[in-house]
């Protein structure tokens, strides 16, 4: 295979890896390639990134590590991106994580899936990422899970001076309104 191709493979290998990146082990495993020609490859998409000033991305190494970067020069654009009130607004899924945690902290990923009845790592991404929520720990255990609590940030986004001030859960359920919700969602898989 030419080392064209080699290029796109490593670029989208790059580009599924994300934020964790990748290592020249790593890419040489996938790729089956020796490190020479695996270097000279990343070497070669490196600089078609630089040569290319109309390019938003670049290729770098930090720590032994190559990963795809946003080029310096547009980070005013992606300040303003990140400031942005569109993209400051939390789904539904991010809420409803964020509430389980907040009450239930620190608590593991597991555990809110459990509570949720649906994944969450996405969620848990989003609200990392707009510093609401942080690792503050493991869990004992096997595995030592990942555990999860609330930031100083999260009390600011909801103008709360502590934990304390979140309004307290209801003591009962409705059952019976609890039923009929369920009655209507499961009314509309019949009707399909």
């Amino acid at each position: 295979m030419e080392i064209i191709h080699w290029k796109g493979i490593v670029e989208s290998l790059l580009f599924a890896a994300g934020d964790e990146g990748l290592t020249q082990k790593q890419i040489c495993e996938v790729l089956e390639l020796d490190e020479t020609i695996a270097m000279q490859v990343i070497q070669e998409l490196q600089a078609e990134y630089n040569e290319n000033a109309n390019r938003g991305i670049t290729l770098v190494q930090l720590a032994g590590v190559f990963q795809l970067v946003t080029k310096k020069e547009y980070s005013p654009y992606l300040k303003k991106l990140v400031e942005s009130p569109n993209t400051s607004t939390l789904s539904q899924a991010a809420l409803e994580t964020l509430a389980i945690i907040a009450y239930k902290q620190p608590i593991t990923r597991i555990e809110i899936e459990e509570i949720r009845g649906v994944k969450v790592e996405r969620a848990l991404h989003n609200l990392t990422a707009k510093a609401l929520i942080k690792e503050v720990g493991r869990a004992e255990g096997p595995g030592r899970a990942y555990l999860y609590g609330t930031t100083k940030e999260f009390l600011d986004y909801f103008g709360l001076k502590n934990i304390e001030e979140l309004p307290p859960l209801p003591v009962s359920v409705d059952e019976e309104y609890v039923q009929e919700e369920a009655d209507l969602f499961f009314d509309r898989f019949e009707e399909e």
